[in-house]
């Protein structure tokens, strides 16, 4: 597959997440579907992590994202997502445990649909994760249609950290 690029339109696929209720401290409930269709006309930011509480991932990529929530959404930004390929119920324990409440979805890719369908697989059995694992990248999407791309080809965040994409939108 190809890796998706600007002009292309997301992926018809469904992610699992577990809607943020402040209720449920500790339990995820039932895991929903995310249907990306839902996001026609509007701007969703849509960035993917190789795993849930991994360093780079924990420490600076979701934060970056949730401290920055203003800005994106005074640059008319509907939804952040994060996304990374491993079950709903990881992806709720660490946005529970980072305290994203309401502002970040953290979504499962757990089959790796989306990031197949997109290209932007990486294999990291070598370090024990799983050969279909997300790579680094952040995306912007405009009623469907991707308008920007940015995918990290070596440690760090750069250009799929929230910065680089506040500065494409």
């Amino acid at each position: 597959m190809t890796q998706i690029k600007v002009g292309d339109t997301l992926p018809s696929v469904s992610l699992k997440y577990c809607p943020y209720d402040p209720a449920l401290e500790h339990a995820c409930g039932v895991p929903q579907n995310l249907d990306l269709s839902s996001f026609k006309g509007k701007k969703v930011v849509i960035f993917g992590v190789p795993g849930a509480f991994t360093p780079t991932c924990n420490n600076q990529h979701l934060p970056e994202f949730y401290q920055k929530y203003d800005e994106f959404t005074k640059k008319g930004v509907d939804q952040i997502i994060c996304l990374a390929t491993t079950d709903a119920f990881v992806m709720d324990a660490w946005g529970k445990w980072t305290k994203t409440g309401d502002k970040i979805i953290l979504a499962a890719d757990g089959n790796g649909d989306f990031v197949t369908a997109t290209g932007l697989t990486q294999d990291l059995s070598k370090l024990g994760m799983g050969a279909v694992r997300s790579k680094r990248f952040a995306l912007v999407a405009d009623d469907l249609k991707v308008t920007y791309v940015g995918v990290e080809t070596g440690p760090g965040v750069s250009v799929s950290g929230a910065d680089a994409v506040l500065a494409h939108l």
